[in-house]
């Protein structure tokens, strides 16, 4: 939602705020967190909405990180050029008071015009947004409703993005100025007590953004931006965040995989698909290794893959969850020397390892996040020391799948068992190859072309 509004006028008095006091009965804020991030649309954003919670979490030791979308440089139309550079270090100053320092990530993107980047904004998120199934993570935004737009696109990308894990919620800004309290559902607010300490903190925190406080320049649009009334929505002794519903899907029922293969001999098209026989040809390519003296393949669908890691591993294992798909590749394989077939569901135990190669393709976009880091943990468990993880997965949204390709391949990342040895990456797929450690896995070096 974006509503049209006048920073300069006067707007909803705090008095009416006060006296309906729509937050009353909100259950409190619990900053249960190993970790808080806290996104601003623009400098001054995390002071006015996050100011105290910024405060509260670095007294308690909880590492701190900010992210600023924009620099901000458009809040008045006739400033000087330098006017991004002056929020820039407003922001750093008044992140220094109320955190005593903390990672700071400006991305520079245009203020105003942060829908028109939003892809941008996606890819620097999910670069900055690592989730670590053991690590719990909090993330505050800009509210998704606030109304400007900005704050709005900000919101939703977080909320987005965050699909990874975490917790996420939204602080308003612009609501206590154009909202009415009459019209609030606050059935998703939760409330953050400041002591006397947050406050003051908060306060100085707040007068280090003078470009916000004071004029500009005598220029008409280039007065005071945070009039008087405005900031007394920000001084309470409280702050208010809007929890967002982030929480993923649960995996894809078994039966609904039986159900496609009953429908049809090749469900996905792995064999009349020129796309996906490309495909297969892609993931033995980025194999680093002439041979691997055992495999396992996790969903091994119709055996096309299946058949074509025999001829490059000693002994394969492969398995589905779907009975009629280890039939399928049962008829494909024959009785070929070394390929063993089951039928098992990766979320529940792997085959005893140990595998120097473990293949995990278009399939883990069907799991939620907790059985996705399940099986991450099993995999970890039977690789080899010197074993290869191989990833390959469509990277558009599929209806049926709670996550996305790019989505599994950042959650196995942030998982911290592997690193990335090498990474394909194009407009439909991804293939990762993920080893223990990247270093001296020269293939040239491995085969005896350099000392």
């Amino acid at each position: 939602m974006t509503v049209e509004f006048d920073h300069r006028a006067i707007g909803t008095p705090e008095e009416d705020w006060a006296r309906a006091a729509p937050w009353d009965g909100a259950p409190a804020f619990l900053l249960d967190a190993d970790h808080l991030v806290v996104v601003a649309a623009h400098p001054d954003d995390e002071t006015l909405g996050a100011g105290g919670l910024l405060w509260i979490a670095a007294r308690r030791g909880i590492p701190v990180s900010v992210i600023v979308v924009t620099d901000g440089e458009r809040s008045h139309p006739s400033a000087s050029a330098d006017l991004a550079r002056r929020r820039r270090r407003e922001l750093l100053d008044a992140v220094d008071d109320l955190t005593g320092g903390c990672a700071v990530h400006f991305l520079g993107l245009p203020d105003g015009g942060v829908r028109e980047s939003v892809a941008e904004l996606r890819r620097a998120l999910r670069g900055l947004l690592t989730f670590d199934p053991a690590v719990r993570s909090t993330i505050v935004t800009p509210w998704w409703g606030d109304g400007h737009r900005d704050h709005r696109v900000v919101g939703e990308v977080v909320v987005e993005v965050a699909q990874l894990g975490g917790r996420v919620l939204g602080y308003p800004i612009w609501l206590w100025h154009w909202g009415h309290p009459d019209d609030m559902d606050a059935s998703a607010w939760r409330v953050l007590a400041l002591d006397d300490a947050a406050r003051e903190a908060k306060a100085r925190a707040l007068r280090r953004h003078v470009t916000q406080i004071a004029p500009v320049a005598d220029a008409p649009g280039d007065g005071v931006m945070l009039h008087e009334e405005m900031l007394r929505h920000f001084a309470r002794e409280f702050e208010v965040f809007i929890e967002a519903e982030t929480s993923v899907p649960a995996s894809t029922p078994v039966a609904d995989f039986d159900a496609r293969y009953a429908r049809h001999d090749d469900p996905w098209g792995v064999d009349a698909r020129w796309y996906e026989r490309r495909k297969r040809e892609l993931v033995l390519a980025v194999l680093s290794r002439e041979r691997f003296v055992r495999a396992l393949e996790i969903g091994c669908g119709t055996g096309a893959l299946t058949q074509r890691l025999a001829g490059r591993c000693d002994q394969v294992v492969a398995f589905d969850v779907s009975s009629r798909a280890v039939a399928r590749t049962r008829a494909r394989v024959g009785e070929m020397a070394g390929v063993s077939i089951e039928e098992r569901d990766a979320r529940d135990a792997l085959p005893a390892g140990p595998f120097d190669l473990v293949v995990l393709s278009e399939l883990a976009y069907y799991w939620s996040t907790s059985d996705l880091a399940a099986v991450v943990r099993s995999i970890d468990d039977v690789l080899a020391c010197d074993g290869m993880l191989v990833l390959c997965h469509w990277r558009h949204p599929i209806s049926d799948a709670p996550m996305t390709g790019d989505a599994v391949h950042a959650l196995v990342a942030a998982s911290g068992h592997f690193a990335s040895l090498s990474r394909l990456v194009e407009e439909d797929v991804v293939i990762e190859v993920l080893v223990r450690s990247a270093a001296d896995l020269s293939i040239a070096h491995e085969t005896g072309i350099i000392p």
